[in-house]
C-alpha cells in the first residue's frame, strides 16, 4: 500500500489553512530570536530617542541615496556615551556629527563629541562625549549619511516590471524595515520598543508618486542642477512608531477609484486606497469592498478604530519580498498575491497587522509569539463571521491542532526543522487564547482584548501585560476568582513544547468522576526525562448525554497543575460524558471502555450524530485513534469509533479518518492484515465516494472526493483502478508520449501500484527520454512515483539495476536519493531495498564508499523503517555479517536496531487485536468475497 501519498495530499489541504503556512507569510513580529539577523544584544536605556526628523533623497539613477537625520534624545541616567544602530552598509558622515543640548528656553548648546565608533562585529554605533551628559537632559543628535539601494529585499531596494499598458520597463523603490532593517537606511534606535514620532521629507523624480506612512503635507520644487527633475515631499507627522514600521514606495503605480467614497466610523475618518499598474485596476475592485468589510469587523472587535487617516495598500508586480511589508499605514503585496482573490482570512491578518504589531507592539522579539498568536485568533474570529468563507469554516481550527498533536508528541519536538519551534509555539498560544475564548466567555475574552488595546496603544508590551489585562477582566465579569492567574494558566501551556493527555474514570465510582492528566506522547519508547514533573492548569468542560448543550463551555472545574482530581455528582448512570467538547482545549481526551461503547453507540444513530456537533464528532475520532497508536487505548475500541464514518458527510470529520488509514496502514505493511485493513477502508469509504460521485460539490467537497477515490485505489478497489488503466492507456497509445502527460497525476500512481510491468516499464521509457524543453518538476514526479507506488518488488529491483548497478547515465545522485527516500514510503519498498543491498553488498558499498550522503541514505532507508521481529532478525543479520564495514553509517544502523525493538512491541501488541477486529469487522459486513478488490 502506498498510504504516504494520501497523507501527503490530505497535509497539503491542511497546510493551506494551519496558521503555521495559512497561506500567510511571517511577519517581522512574528520572528524569534533564533532568527540569524536578530541579535541578542539590546541597547542601553540611559539614553533614548523621542523623536526623529529626516530627509531622505533616494537618486534612482545611481542606485544609491543621501540623507540627513535629527534625533532628539532624553537622557535617564548621567552617562557620556550615545549608542545607536547603523548597519556597516551605511557611510556617517563623522564631519558633520553634532550634539546640541536644549537648555531653558530652547537655548542650544554644543556637546563636544570624541570620536565615533562602530562595535565589532555588531551593527552599533557608538558616539563617545567629551563630558557627561546630566540625567533628564535632552539633546539633538544630528548626522549626515548615505547608502545604496539595493537589488535584495532589506532596506532600500529597488525593483522593476514590464508595463502591460506601453510594454516599457518601470522601475520602483520601496523598503522592507522588518524586523531590524532600519538601521541599513539611517542611524536610529532600532528596536520595537522604540516608540517615537517621525517627520519625514523623501525626494523623488517628477514623473513618480511617494506614498509613505502617513499622508501627503506638501510638495516642493528641488532647483539644483542636475537634481531639477527631483521634488521634496513633506509628510504628515506620524503617531509614535517603531522603526520597523517605518516604510515608503516610490512608484509609478495608480490609484484604483471606487464607487463609493471613504469608509468611516464616528471618530475617524480612514481611507482605505488601492494601486496597481493601470492594466489591473479593475481587477481590484472585489478585493477593495473585502477590506472595507474587515476593517469595519476589526473595528467592531477592538471597539476602537486605528489613529490614521489612510492606509495605503499596493500591488507590486515583481515584488521580490516574500512577505507583505510591515509599514503602519502602508501595505506592499506581491500583484499575483493581491490579485489572486485572496481570501478573507490572508486580508484581515494583514489588516489586524495594523492594530496588533504596529499600533501595539512587542517590547522585543521573544514576545513574537504572543503578538502572532493574538493576530491569528483574530483573524479566525474575524473569517468566521464571513458567512461566504465556507472553505475556512471547513476546516478551522481542527487541521491546526492536528499539527500541534503530531509535534508535540515527538520523542523530540523540532528536532528536524529548526525554525519549526517558533512557529508552532505561535500556533500553540493560539490555541490557548481559544481556550480562553470559551472558558473565560467571548464576551469577557473580548472586553480583556478591547481593554489591552485601549491601555498599550502607542505602547510596546510584554506577554504579562496581555494576561494580567485579560485577568482582571474575567475577575471583574466573576468568570474567575481572585486566587486565579490567566498569566499562570496561559505560561503552564506556553513555556512546555509538549501538551497533556487526560483519561477519565467513569466506572470506579458511581457517583464521582476521576480524572488524571500526563503527558501526551505518540513515538516509541516513551522515555522523556521528567515528564511526571510536567503539569498543566486544564479547564475540565463537561457535557453529559442527559443535557447535550454544547454552548455551555464554562469550566465545572480547573487542574491546577494537579495529577489527578475528583468531581463529585457529575455521573447519571449509564449515561456518556464528553470532556473537552469541540476542543476547547488543545490536549486529547482518554475515556474508559464503558465510556467510549456509550459514545458509539449513540454516533451510530442518526440522533447522535445531529445532537454531537461536528467539531467534536472530528475530536471523538481524532482522539480515539491517537490514543491507541500511542498505546494509552486497545486499538478495537478505536478502530469501533470509526464504525460511524460509513453515514458521516462532513468533510471536517472525515480529515482525521484520512489521517489514520494512513499511520495505521503504514505500520501493519509487512504483515498479514494490511489486506483485510484495504477492504475494511473500502467498506467504510465507498458509500461516501459514490455519493459524492454523482453530486455536484463545492471546493472542500471536490478535495474530500479526490481524497476518498485516492484512497480506494490504493485500496484496490477496481472501478477506480479500471479507470485509471483506461486514462494511461490512451497516454500509452498517443503518437508522442513524451510531449505531454496527458492523464491526471492521480492515476500515475495507481498505475504504477496495480498496473503490469509493461505499463510499469512504460513509464520508466518517460523518464529517460523525458525532454530537455518539459519542466524537471514533471520527470521528478514521475521518478517518485515510479520508486514509491509498485507493490511487485520486481519493478524496484528493476530501478535500483538500472540506476545503481548499471549506472545507467540518465540518473543523477540526487535521483538516487529521492529513490531511496521514496522506498521508505511502503514496506514492499524498504523491505525490497534491504534485499538488494544484501544480495548486492559489495558492489553497492564500491560504488558508494566515496558518496557518504548516499550511503548512508541508503543504510537509514533499507534499515530503518522495519517493524516486525522478521524485520528486525533481517537487520540484525546484516549488521552481523559486515560489522565494521559500515563506515560513516555504523551509528545509524546501530539506532535502527534500538528503533525496530520498539515497533516489534507495537506490532506484537496491537496487530493481534487489528487482526481479530478487522474479521469480525468483514463478516458483519459480508465483505470477505473480493469482487471489487484486487
Amino acid at each position: 500500500m502506498f498510504y504516504s501519498e494520501i497523507y501527503f495530499i490530505v497535509l497539503q489541504i491542511i497546510l493551506q489553512y494551519t496558521v503555521a503556512s495559512k497561506t500567510v507569510d511571517k511577519r517581522s513580529v512574528d520572528l524569534s530570536a533564533s532568527h540569524a539577523i536578530i541579535s541578542d544584544v539590546r541597547l542601553s536605556t540611559e539614553v533614548a530617542p523621542t523623536g526623529y526628523e529626516i530627509h531622505l533623497h533616494p537618486i534612482m539613477e545611481k542606485d544609491s541615496f543621501t540623507g540627513t537625520i535629527k534625533i532628539n534624545i532624553s537622557w535617564s541616567q548621567a552617562i557620556k556615551k550615545i549608542s545607536l544602530h547603523a548597519h556597516y552598509d551605511l557611510n556617517l558622515n563623522e564631519r558633520t556629527l553634532t550634539l546640541l543640548k536644549l537648555n531653558k528656553d530652547s537655548v542650544e548648546e554644543a556637546i563636544p563629541i570624541l570620536r565615533g565608533d562602530r562595535m565589532l562585529r555588531k551593527t552599533i554605533y557608538i558616539i563617545y562625549l567629551k563630558s557627561t551628559v546630566q540625567e533628564c537632559s535632552q539633546c539633538i543628535l544630528k548626522i549626515d549619511f548615505e547608502g545604496n539601494i539595493w537589488q535584495s529585499t532589506e532596506g532600500l531596494f529597488k525593483g522593476s516590471y514590464i508595463d502591460d499598458i506601453s510594454n516599457e520597463e518601470k522601475h520602483y523603490l520601496a523598503t522592507s524595515m522588518s524586523p531590524n532593517n532600519a538601521r541599513r537606511l539611517f542611524p536610529c534606535f532600532d528596536e520595537p520598543g522604540f516608540k517615537v514620532p517621525f517627520i519625514v521629507s523623501i525626494a523623488r523624480p517628477k514623473a513618480y508618486t511617494t506614498l509613505f506612512n502617513t499622508p501627503l503635507l506638501r510638495t516642493e520644487s528641488l532647483n539644483s542642477s542636475p537634481e531639477s527633475s527631483y521634488v521634496i515631499d513633506y509628510f504628515e507627522t506620524t503617531p509614535p512608531m517603531s522603526t520597523f514600521t517605518f516604510g515608503f514606495v516610490i512608484s509609478q503605480l495608480n490609484k484604483f477609484k471606487p464607487d463609493q467614497g471613504k469608509l468611516a466610523d464616528s471618530e475617524l475618518q480612514l481611507e482605505i486606497n488601492l494601486w496597481a499598474r493601470q492594466g489591473v485596476l479593475a481587477e481590484v475592485k472585489e478585493i477593495y469592498a473585502k477590506l472595507n468589510e474587515i476593517y469595519a469587523l476589526l473595528i467592531d472587535y477592538f471597539n476602537v478604530s486605528l489613529p490614521l487617516k489612510k492606509i495605503d495598500i499596493l500591488a507590486i508586480p515583481e515584488l521580490g519580498s516574500l512577505r507583505p511589508a510591515d509599514c503602519w499605514g502602508l501595505l506592499m503585496f506581491k500583484e499575483r498575491d493581491l490579485l489572486s482573490k485572496p481570501s478573507y482570512y490572508f486580508l484581515t491578518h494583514e489588516l489586524a497587522y495594523q492594530w496588533l504589531g504596529s499600533w501595539i507592539t512587542p517590547d522585543w522579539w521573544n514576545v513574537s509569539h504572543i503578538n502572532s498568536a493574538l493576530v491569528g485568533f483574530l483573524c479566525a474570529t474575524v473569517t468566521l463571521k464571513l458567512d461566504n468563507d465556507q472553505e475556512y469554516k471547513a476546516k478551522y481550527p481542527m487541521t491546526l491542532l492536528y499539527s500541534l498533536y503530531y509535534e508535540f508528541s515527538k520523542r523530540y519536538p523540532h528536532s528536524r526543522i529548526t525554525g519549526l519551534k517558533q512557529e508552532m509555539a505561535s500556533q500553540k498560544t493560539e490555541m490557548i487564547l481559544r481556550m480562553l475564548n470559551y472558558t473565560l466567555s467571548e464576551s469577557t475574552f473580548q472586553a480583556g482584548i478591547r481593554k489591552f488595546v485601549a491601555d498599550y496603544q502607542y505602547k510596546a508590551y510584554v506577554s504579562n501585560d496581555l494576561w494580567d489585562t485579560i485577568t482582571k477582566q474575567a475577575i471583574l465579569d466573576g468568570m474567575l476568582t481572585s486566587e486565579y492567574s490567566v498569566a499562570e494558566i496561559a505560561t503552564s501551556w506556553i513555556v512546555k513544547d509538549r501538551l497533556p493527555m487526560i483519561t477519565v474514570d467513569t466506572e470506579s465510582d458511581k457517583n464521582n468522576l476521576k480524572i488524571s492528566q500526563k503527558l501526551y506522547l505518540r513515538e516509541r519508547p516513551h522515555d522523556v526525562p521528567e515528564q511526571h514533573l510536567m503539569l498543566w492548569w486544564i479547564p475540565i468542560v463537561m457535557i453529559s448525554q442527559d443535557n447535550l448543550n454544547f454552548s455551555l463551555t464554562k469550566p465545572k472545574i480547573w487542574m491546577k497543575e494537579e495529577r489527578d482530581i475528583l468531581v463529585p455528582n457529575s455521573l447519571a448512570e449509564n449515561k456518556f460524558i464528553i470532556v473537552n467538547p469541540q476542543e476547547i482545549g488543545p490536549f486529547p481526551v482518554n475515556y474508559d471502555r464503558k465510556n467510549w461503547n456509550l459514545l458509539l453507540s449513540f454516533l451510530l444513530t442518526e440522533e447522535g450524530r445531529s445532537r454531537i456537533p461536528t467539531y467534536t464528532r472530528a475530536k471523538l475520532l481524532h482522539d480515539a485513534w491517537n490514543l491507541a497508536y500511542a498505546g494509552d487505548l486497545t486499538f478495537a475500541t478505536a478502530l469501533n469509533i470509526t464504525l460511524f464514518m460509513k453515514y458521516e458527510r462532513n468533510p471536517i470529520v472525515w480529515t482525521p479518518f484520512f489521517i489514520m488509514i494512513d499511520h495505521i496502514g503504514r505500520h501493519i505493511q509487512m504483515s498479514d492484515v494490511h489486506k483485510k485493513f484495504d477492504m475494511y477502508v473500502q467498506t467504510i469509504l465507498t458509500p461516501l465516494y459514490e455519493e459524492l460521485r454523482n453530486s455536484d460539490s463545492n471546493t472542500w467537497q471536490s478535495e474530500l472526493k479526490s481524497i476518498a477515490h485516492l484512497s480506494l485505489s490504493h485500496a484496490g478497489y477496481q472501478p477506480c483502478v479500471d479507470e485509471a488503466r483506461q486514462a494511461y492507456k490512451l497516454w500509452m497509445e498517443s503518437a508522442n508520449p513524451d510531449m505531454d502527460i496527458i492523464l491526471p497525476n492521480n492515476y500515475i500512481c495507481i498505475i504504477f501500484k496495480w498496473g503490469t510491468i509493461e505499463e510499469w516499464e512504460f513509464g520508466l521509457e518517460r523518464v529517460i527520454t523525458f525532454p530537455k524543453n518539459r519542466t524537471r518538476s514533471e520527470r521528478t514526479f514521475l521518478l517518485k512515483t515510479l520508486a514509491g507506488c509498485p507493490v511487485q518488488p520486481d519493478k524496484i529491483i528493476r530501478l535500483l539495476n538500472i540506476t545503481i548497478l548499471e549506472g545507467n547515465g540518465n540518473f543523477t545522485d540526487n535521483d538516487i536519493l529521492l529513490i531511496f527516500n521514496m522506498l521508505s514510503g511502503g514496506s514492499v519498498g524498504y523491505e525490497t531495498l534491504y534485499n538488494f543491498l544484501y544480495e548486492n553488498w559489495s558492489e553497492v558499498r564500491r560504488k558508494f564508499e566515496n558518496k557518504t550522503n548516499l550511503w548512508d541514505s541508503l543504510i537509514t532507508e533499507a534499515t530503518g523503517l522495519f517493524k516486525t521481529s522478521k524485520g528486525y532478525e533481517q537487520v540484525k543479520t546484516l549488521y552481523n555479517q559486515h560489522k565494521g564495514e559500515f563506515g560513516s553509517a555504523t551509528h545509524i544502523i546501530e539506532s535502527s536496531l534500538k528503533n525496530i525493538k520498539e515497533e516489534v512491541k507495537w506490532s506484537d501488541e496491537n496487530l493481534p487485536v487489528i487482526n481479530v477486529w478487522l474479521d469480525n469487522f468483514l463478516s458483519n459486513n459480508n465483505r470477505t468475497t473480493e469482487e471489487n478488490f484486487l
